[in-house]
């Protein structure tokens, strides 16, 4: 990585390359390049020390990496290429957003698949009022600053473009028609598969089809929603501030701030790849999305009190500020493109983790743990341990990071036993299971009930008592609801939403009604949701906690459910989208809550297949179970006809908790320690190594995962051991890259913090690439008018067709017909 000057704003400039889903280097054929190899970059990309030209073709040869330059800008082209006169200069109107000012579109320099190109532009901008007043509206009449026409056809009546910037340069526009008509020089089978095969599932070469028919259509989806070799996705900011510090500001030059905000970025990656509608001005058409600003805040004041830290924040119509939107990532690849099973269900059913990306529904791994994981040990209460370091840049104490960025606050700690040395305790009664959102920390205490703790001050030095239940006097205040058994909590989403703010038809949001009403938000995130071992299914109206009235924090129960004693012995949950999953005595339980104030069980199963099940964990199309048998996996894709996967069961004596991150799932095993699945094929789980740091986790209860910088962390609820702390990916854990998509965990024990109670439960990170849940239902909020992730009925265009699971295969069908060589008679080589 290379650090720039941060332009004023926070820019960092990184080369990307292909790899696989694995972060294995991938040459031009596809063959994995081994990671120490000492020649992997030569002559693709600068390397210190080395003089010449690096930007050569050599990651055309095989055993190069091949570095994903946009393929315009690998044949020399210049913004002023692509983005003319009014692309650069306006055309007089003012827009709201960038895309709105943009004239031109892909198909206006490449055509179609059943059209060349007109060479006119077609983009948002031009159909502006006024547009083309300052200049000629068809590219051919566009001249070059060497006075020669920009586009020309040359002798064999392909198209070429002029470069704006150098006299001589010039290449030829390529034809999205003649790479799908079999015959011409510039076919493709591949592209000619993606791109002309139809709504059923079909592709015949020889067989002219009609736009209407195509699967993929230009005025559906986005030609670089396929083409996109990789997207930016900045996965959390930390912006703390600062008074009485003297700076000069980066954007008012000469002006002086006493209050200095930083710009600090936590996870940037380059292999994430996520769908999402784009807005009102591109025509609502399926494109790629980014994580554009997962901004978390703290302020300092002028007596270093730190009034509030790391706290997400909230859009004004009340979804979570961890903002998405779609954009053009500029870069396009012709080879380097996404394949089938980047969007839909691969026929080798190894893409599960994949897909719930890809649709945003999040993958639990880019987390934001914070300066503070809480743990939740029984009797002994709450526990708020401090595990990275205050200033910026925040390295997880203990990491390989830390010891590079603070050597002496390293050695310090490795000779005081890697024990965590701060911590914030308060009492409760039976802390069973914990979730921080926002200010507060929602536990299940067992005989104790509900209990909601105020934890906004702990990081400010001038409270005692940094940990509350409330900061006023109980009749001002009542977070805690009696229950005969709480043993579990579980919010819909951890991100900092409400549902009082009102809901504005001219802001073009999804519209949620409830008994008449217009919300932002589905319904059902007005609640917390607790499992009681007697009681079955609570639900609590939390949202006083989050609607900014602090008069009305009184938490009240909203509902029981127990039909019949069905959910008796409920001991955990997992919510999906209007889908709570249950673990009880019967086993699981699938409770649909589209409505919550009137729920009702869609599906159960129980022995012989689930027995006893202590945790449930939903990626996408599974739920991953641990019960007295080990894990067993379930498919609900369909919420209603819930089923056991036959075969698919890991046998383990203790397997009291699961968390599924990415395509690992971590099984917190007690004396066996931390046993790690491999579910890239969910109906095949496989054990991919058992890990218990030499004998020293033995009591294993509960496993975080979440990411700090560019490594991977598992926080460890070990019972009477406390709280542990491995790293499982970081950039000097061997010869590989740390960039990769899901890399195989490798975990080392960096640090832990006993307490004084057992360990029993660990708060997940903050989710930071879940925009929308598995019913549709959208909870962050999208930078673009009308833009937004996919409806439930959008993403199941993606994997279902009449009800029924379809899968596809990146390789053209081996029977198609193939026709007589032949050349399109309206081709550009014979006009």
């Amino acid at each position: 990585t290379q650090f720039a000057d941060y332009h004023g704003h926070g820019w960092m400039f990184r080369g990307a390359f292909k790899m696989d889903r694995k972060g294995n280097l991938l040459d031009k054929n596809g063959d994995i390049i081994p990671y120490d190899d000492p020649d992997k970059f030569k002559g693709v990309y600068p390397l210190e020390g080395v003089p010449g030209d690096h930007f050569t073709a050599a990651s055309q040869h095989a055993r190069r990496a091949v570095h994903l330059k946009d393929i315009h800008a690998e044949v020399g082209m210049h913004c002023v290429d692509c983005h003319f006169t009014y692309d650069v200069h306006n055309d007089g109107n003012m827009y709201a957003e960038y895309q709105a000012a943009i004239e031109v579109r892909c198909q206006d320099c490449h055509g179609t698949a059943t059209e060349y190109a007109e060479f006119f532009p077609t983009g948002p901008a031009a159909s502006a009022p006024g547009h083309f007043s300052l200049g000629p509206e068809s590219f051919l009449d566009h001249l070059t600053p060497f006075g020669e026409p920009q586009f020309e056809r040359d002798e064999n009546g392909q198209m070429i473009q002029r470069s704006m910037m150098e006299e001589d340069k010039q290449w030829v526009v390529s034809q999205v028609k003649d790479s799908v008509t079999y015959g011409n020089p510039a076919y493709n089978e591949r592209a000619a598969y993606y791109k002309t095969i139809t709504k059923d599932n079909t592709w015949d070469p020889a067989r002219t089809v009609s736009p209407a028919d195509l699967a993929h259509q230009d005025s559906t989806m986005e030609c670089y929603a396929c083409h996109t070799s990789w997207v930016t996705a900045c996965f959390g900011c930390h912006l703390p501030q600062r008074a009485n510090v003297k700076a000069q500001s980066n954007h008012f030059e000469g002006q002086i701030t006493r209050n200095l905000a930083t710009y600090n970025p936590q996870v940037v990656r380059d292999a994430e790849f996520m769908l999402g509608v784009s807005p009102n001005v591109k025509n609502n058409t399926i494109a790629p999305v980014r994580s554009s600003s997962a901004v978390l805040i703290s302020s300092e004041d002028a007596q270093r009190r730190r009034i509030y830290g790391q706290i997400p924040t909230m859009a004004s119509n009340g979804m979570s500020s961890q903002i998405f939107n779609t954009h053009f990532p500029h870069t396009v690849r012709k080879t380097e493109t996404r394949t089938c099973d980047d969007c839909h269900v691969s026929n080798q059913n190894n893409n599960n983790a994949w897909m719930a990306q890809v649709m945003l529904l999040g993958t639990n791994q880019v987390g934001f743990m914070g300066h503070v994981a809480w743990v939740g040990a029984g009797s002994d209460g709450i526990h708020g341990v401090a595990i990275t370091e205050w200033e910026e840049p925040q390295c997880v104490i203990g990491s390989p990071m830390h010891a590079e960025v603070y050597p002496d606050n390293y050695q310090k700690f490795v000779d005081g036993g890697r024990i965590l040395p701060k911590h914030e305790h308060h009492g409760g009664t039976d802390v069973r299971s914990v979730q921080l959102r926002g200010e507060y920390l929602y536990t299940a205490s067992g005989a104790g009930g509900v209990e909601v703790f105020d934890v906004a001050q702990v990081f400010n030095k001038d409270f005692s008592e940094k940990i509350v239940t409330a900061p006023v006097s109980p009749l001002g205040q009542d977070t805690h609801l009696s229950t005969s058994f709480a043993t579990a909590i579980a919010l819909p989403t951890n991100q900092y939403t409400s549902m009082s703010r009102v809901y504005r038809p001219e802001n073009h949001e999804q519209a949620y009604v409830y008994r008449g009403k217009t919300q932002n938000l589905h319904e059902s995130y007005r609640y917390l949701y607790v499992t009681d071992r007697f009681e079955g299914l609570i639900l609590v109206d939390v949202n006083c906690l989050t609607d900014g009235d602090p008069q009305n924090n009184f938490i009240e129960r909203s509902l029981t459910f127990n039909p019949n004693g069905l959910l008796d012995g409920a001991e955990n949950l997992a919510i999906a989208g209007t889908t709570v999953y249950v673990c009880c005595d019967r086993g699981i339980v699938a409770v649909d809550i589209s409505d919550p104030l009137a729920p009702r069980v869609l599906a159960e199963i129980g022995a012989p297949y689930i027995v006893k099940p202590t945790s449930i964990a939903v990626q996408f199309r599974y739920a991953f179970v641990t019960d007295s048998e080990g894990v067993k996996v379930l498919d609900v894709t369909l919420p209603a006809q819930m089923s056991a996967v036959p075969g698919a069961r890991i046998p383990l004596p203790d397997a009291r908790d699961i968390y599924v991150a990415k395509t690992y799932g971590y099984v917190a095993a007690g004396a066996q320690g931390l046993v790690i699945l491999d579910l890239e094929r969910p109906e095949q789980p496989r054990v991919d190594q058992t890990w218990n740091a030499d004998g020293q986790i033995d009591d294993l209860n509960q496993v975080k995962i979440a990411m700090t910088n560019d490594s991977v962390y598992a926080y460890l609820a070990d019972g009477w051991n406390g709280l542990r702390v491995a790293v499982l990916v970081h950039p000097g854990d061997g010869p590989r890259s740390p960039y990769g998509w899901s890399q195989r965990p490798m975990p080392k024990l960096i640090a832990q913090r006993p307490l004084g109670g057992p360990a029993l439960a660990v708060s997940k990170a903050l989710d930071r690439d879940r925009a929308v849940d598995e019913s549709g239902h959208q909870m962050t909020v999208f930078g673009r008018i009308g833009g937004r992730p996919m409806t439930l009925e959008e993403m199941r265009r993606l994997y279902l067709k009449n009800g029924k699971i379809y899968s596809v295969s990146n390789d053209p069908p081996a029977h198609a017909r193939r026709p007589e060589e032949r050349v399109a008679s309206d081709s550009p080589q014979k006009r």
